[in-house]
């Protein structure tokens, strides 16, 4: 997601220079105008704003915290945007070492997907300092569409959190909505047809539906990385001493993909697994008894 990101920002008047190995990943942003850099140095070497995205928080803090990262090569002062998803409790512990080397941190972690990504319409949910949240404005208005300033350092993550949940359950429910209606013989385009036209409608029902009708799991959002998410929510619901019932069922049948081979796949995928719990082919297809 970064990519298509950091070509939007590029887009939008920025002079964006982005390090994302192996080189080939950082073709997109030059052919938009952008430079690529060969290190994490040398990316943010005079940078006014550092942006990441990575995938979990032992890469941020890797990026943040690392001999060639953003604290030991950027100049004092710089903000830094970490739009990657991560821990809240890692978030609110970098800002404060960001804090004391003289660096500003927000955390923006970002729900909407490849696609939102690449359209410039993502949702991002910010944390940090009143006048941080202002500086990074015309960054976030750069990629995203609904921007929202929901607290301080950690804020931001764990809205992010609570939206992985939500979503997650979503495409569950959707999914086995879905196995539900075929084993009864509905038409099954003409039964989504009506549901998302109630109250049972959703954004997820949107974006996914042409993925559980045609079978078809491409990644815009892979399993691994929502398996990782749903670790963050039971890990901090834990920490906060709030119960999740359905949460904790609905992390375990993430893993459960995960572990049955669907990580790659995009996250409407856990349709396969409910397939498999009702004794069908993860496939869709007819299975001999």
């Amino acid at each position: 997601m970064g990519n298509p990101m950091s070509v939007n920002l590029q887009r939008a008047g920025f002079a964006v220079r982005g390090y994302n190995p192996p080189p080939a990943r950082t073709d997109a942003l030059v052919e938009a105008g952008g430079t690529a850099a060969e290190s994490v140095a040398a990316a943010v070497d005079g940078a006014d704003i550092v942006c990441v995205m990575v995938p979990d928080s032992p890469d941020v803090q890797d990026v943040l915290l690392g001999d060639d990262g953003v604290f030991a090569h950027a100049a004092p002062g710089t903000l830094v945007i970490d739009f990657s998803t991560i821990r809240p409790d890692v978030t609110s512990d970098l800002a404060k070492t960001a804090q004391e080397k003289g660096f500003r941190l927000i955390d923006a972690p970002v729900s909407g997907g490849e696609a939102g990504a690449k359209s410039a319409k993502l949702s991002i949910m910010v944390g940090g300092a009143d006048a941080d949240f202002a500086q990074a404005q015309p960054v976030l208005n750069a990629v995203g569409a609904t921007i929202v300033h929901v607290g301080g350092n950690g804020a931001g993550q764990t809205v992010k959190a609570a939206n992985q949940l939500i979503v997650a359950g979503n495409i569950e429910l959707l999914a086995e909505a879905v196995v539900f209606l075929q084993a009864h013989g509905v038409d099954l385009d003409a039964a989504l047809d009506v549901l998302g036209g109630g109250l049972a409608g959703s954004a997820v029902l949107d974006q996914k539906r042409a993925n559980v009708t045609s079978n078809t799991f491409d990644p815009g959002f892979r399993i691994d990385l929502h398996h990782k998410d749903m670790g963050i929510v039971t890990a901090a619901a834990r920490e906060a001493g709030v119960a999740l019932p359905l949460g904790a069922v609905v992390a375990q049948l993430v893993a459960s993909a995960r572990a049955c081979g669907d990580g790659k796949l995009d996250h409407s995928a856990l349709l396969r697994g409910v397939r498999r719990l009702s004794g069908q082919s993860p496939d869709g297809q007819e299975v001999a008894s």
